[in-house]
């Protein structure tokens, strides 16, 4: 797909002013985004591609400000973004009953990630899935635990980032030595009207955003789904006691429950346990096969 008329961002002085260009373009309604998708799907429609692509401009540049830490060059991360924007509208199935913000958000991000690879040679020597998992999401893990100091991790904040990232402590120490000098998450820039502030300052709407509003809801639908069938795993009896004292926003009393099942309330208690954890159990292993799914997608663009 052609970049046409998409905005070409020129260098980093030239970041407020594409951000201004690409908050033109209009965002789409559910309706409009699916007839859009579907002339382009079906009828190779260039026009309405195009269209796709420039109301989701303003999700990759989102993106993009989150990989700012990398040192590299903001304007070939939006590009890069904007690449991966462009095969997921390729590759996007109105159909499937999903926002195109939703489908896109991983492409941008794996082709960003891809671009982050090839740049930087300390991560030629790390080539694992738990490798680079632990190249993007140090920083993040090193904020939970408030380990927000420059210079080297305590031992126990090692040992705490290898357990939660699943690599050795040898690499979170060396990983965390290479990614110290990277340039400040907090570069300003200055519009053409003279006004200053930091590269997100650039992107703040007095409206909500409608691809988090839609990426939240479908991840909500989502975990909805994975409740659903995870409740699969249960059989009559479970499925109504956890139902009724884990689900109802007015839980039915111990008392109630063994009443209608004709056993003692420590039985129902035990059978409530006994279902939650299954219902549990089942929902971590869905949520890991769909974040399996997400990793392979970002390997194979990698």
């Amino acid at each position: 797909m052609a970049q046409g008329n998409i905005p070409v961002l020129s260098g980093e002085g030239g970041l407020s002013r594409y951000l201004s260009e690409i908050r033109r373009f209009p965002m789409l309604e559910p309706q409009q985004e699916y007839m859009l998708a579907k002339s382009y799907l079906e009828h190779d429609d260039r026009d309405a591609a195009q269209k796709l692509v420039t109301s989701h401009l303003r999700l990759v540049a989102k993106i993009a400000m989150g990989y700012r830490g990398y040192g590299l060059p903001i304007g070939e991360v939006i590009s890069e973004g904007n690449v991966g924007l462009m095969q997921a509208v390729k590759r996007f199935e109105p159909d499937k009953g999903f926002r195109l913000a939703t489908y896109a958000m991983w492409w941008i991000r794996a082709a960003i990630q891809e671009y982050i690879l090839r740049s930087w040679s300390l991560v030629k020597m790390g080539t694992t899935a738990n490798q680079k998992r632990l190249f993007f999401n140090l920083r993040k893990v090193k904020s939970q635990i408030q380990a927000l100091d420059d210079g080297d991790l305590r031992p126990d904040q090692v040992s705490q980032i290898a357990t939660h990232l699943g690599v050795s402590e040898a690499e979170v120490v060396s990983m965390n030595r290479r990614l110290s000098g990277d340039a400040s998450l907090n570069a300003r820039v200055q519009s053409a009207e003279s006004e200053s502030g930091e590269w997100q300052d650039w992107l703040v709407d007095d409206s909500d955003s409608q691809e988090q509003i839609l990426i939240e809801s479908d991840e909500l639908d989502q975990r909805r789904q994975l409740l659903k069938d995870a409740m699969g795993v249960l059989n009559e009896r479970e499925r109504r006691i956890f139902e009724a004292r884990r689900l109802s926003e007015d839980p039915i009393t111990l008392e109630t429950l063994s009443e209608e099942f004709d056993v003692s309330r420590e039985r129902v208690r035990q059978i409530e346990v006994r279902a939650f954890e299954k219902v549990q159990k089942a929902v971590k292993n869905a949520a890991r096969d769909i974040e399996k799914s997400r990793i392979d997608l970002v390997e194979s663009r990698i």
